[in-house]
């Protein structure tokens, strides 16, 4: 056993390694190791600054740190010992609830067994499970899967398999990819050019051409309160034959849509506007490509959106579910005629220049596997769809509430719109955030909207606390 003195932690670390069964530590010996819960581990907030975080004020954070250090079930434990109430499954992500004992296990024991495999010209057996698990979930003909390691990485590994089948036939004229403003798709250059998020594209410069928009399909006047999806607003599908019109069939190769728009505030589809946008592209030859990665494993109630609102799409992406937030992983999953046409030439040819040296990680897929099944084990799906009802009336109960605006949920994902501060957009929101935080909730705020998707684990009361947490802090909020 060694004990020594480390200058960045500022207090003795221990490491412990036991050799038993031959010179290198992979080959049997134990070595302990800081963990999130060590005590003490940032006595010094200038311990804070080496690390940018993603998505967040800085300056703001490490003034005032909130720090997870612990999690199980629905609750995380703050490096203050305070247990605060997850109604956000980490970040859309945790759909089974954290640290449960079959996921955690499975990738303990996979780490043991093999750590990693080459992704190129290799394979290993948990990969082509989890790929066959996912295909019994998908709708239709959707029946291949792509692995990456990110819903960003997904996206633009589909847009990069829609240019890539249209040259495969023929067209390669197709080159242009249609978005959605207001629309979420990560933060690949692919996805931030399809993505129509202003304060996500305006620093990066011109980004993907050859990419338009539809308008998004928000209307806080004509669709207030909507319990589900909104009545008004299909037509807002047919902005796409004028996109076609302007730029002709030929040159578009895919439509790409989140079914319910997350990031942005959680927009729903109105009644029959998924419907339509199927029916038009399939007029013209346009892939549609449907990005679940918030919406897939049971957010919903169902496998996928596309199952609750009967569309079938030639592409979806996912991420974040597939392993319930344990290990980062993501995919594509493609309908038959789209793997078919690359499986074209010699058959020793390599199909699509494409992949990551991650993608379908051994441990990601362990955890993608045990994940899976435990949905099944436990119907979490189903569970979820019996608990929407409850959520809707749950969150339709902060009608006429102080700053309440709009309130709009499908499944197990609602929005609570704010009337914005006069010139301060999003502050609002962000205060509640943190007072929510403080009263031991966790929720989300994107600008004024404050985002609720609990994990499919939920109860009742559960449901109840966060609705009357923010309900409480509205009040309290200017």
């Amino acid at each position: 056993m060694r004990i020594r003195e480390t200058a960045r932690w500022g207090k003795l670390a221990v490491f412990a390694t036991i050799r038993s069964m031959g010179p290198w530590p992979c080959a049997g010996a134990t070595t302990m190791t800081l963990l999130s819960d060590a005590p003490n581990l940032l006595r010094d907030r200038a311990e804070l600054e080496a690390y940018w975080m993603p998505f967040t004020a800085n300056r703001q954070f490490k003034s005032a740190p909130r720090l997870f250090v612990k999690a199980e079930g629905m609750y995380y434990t703050t490096d203050d010992g305070r247990r605060v109430l997850d109604g956000f499954a980490g970040l859309w992500c945790c759909n089974a609830g954290h640290c449960r004992r079959p996921i955690t296990e499975a990738i303990q024991k996979q780490a043991a067994v093999m750590d990693y495999a080459p992704a190129f010209q290799m394979g290993h057996p948990l990969a082509f499970e989890l790929a066959n698990r996912i295909v019994e979930l998908a709708p239709g003909k959707l029946d291949h899967v792509f692995f990456c390691n990110s819903g960003s990485e997904a996206v633009d590994t589909a847009l990069k398999i829609a240019l890539g089948y249209h040259r495969m036939r023929g067209e390669g004229s197709r080159m242009r990819l249609i978005g959605r403003e207001r629309g979420y798709h990560g933060v690949g250059f692919g996805g931030i050019s399809v993505g129509g998020i202003v304060a996500n594209r305006k620093m990066f410069g011109t980004m993907l051409t050859g990419v338009d928009h539809l308008p998004h399909t928000l209307s806080v006047e004509k669709n207030a309160y909507s319990r589900g999806q909104p009545e008004w607003g299909a037509h807002l599908a047919d902005e796409l034959e004028r996109l076609v019109a302007l730029h002709d069939a030929s040159t578009i190769a895919a439509v790409i849509v989140e079914p319910i728009a997350g990031s942005t505030g959680v927009i729903l589809p109105p009644k029959g506007y998924l419907q339509k946008l199927r029916e038009i592209t399939k007029k013209h030859g346009i892939l549609l490509i449907f990005d679940e990665v918030i919406t897939a494993f049971g957010r919903v109630g169902a496998n996928f959106a596309a199952d609750v609102y009967g569309v079938e799409p030639d592409m979806i992406t996912f991420a974040k579910g597939v392993t319930s937030g344990t290990v980062p992983m993501g995919g594509v999953i493609v309908s038959s005629d789209i793997y078919q046409a690359f499986m074209s030439g010699p058959p020793a040819a390599i199909e699509i220049f494409h992949g990551y040296t991650y993608s379908a990680h051994p441990l990601a897929c362990a955890a993608g596997v045990a994940t899976l099944q435990l949905y099944e084990d436990e119907d979490l799906f189903a569970r979820a769809a019996k608990m929407a009802p409850i959520f809707e009336d749950a969150l339709h109960s902060l009608k006429g509430t102080r700053h309440v605006v709009d309130i709009r949920n499908q499944g197990l994902v609602g929005g609570v719109e704010l009337a914005p501060r006069a010139g301060a957009t999003g502050a609002r929101g962000f205060e509640t955030y943190l007072k929510c935080y403080e009263k031991n909730v966790l929720i989300r705020s994107t600008g004024d909207v404050m985002a609720v998707a609990p994990a499919l684990i939920v109860e009742e009361q559960q449901i109840d606390q966060i609705v009357t947490t923010l309900r409480d802090v509205l009040a309290t909020v200017e």
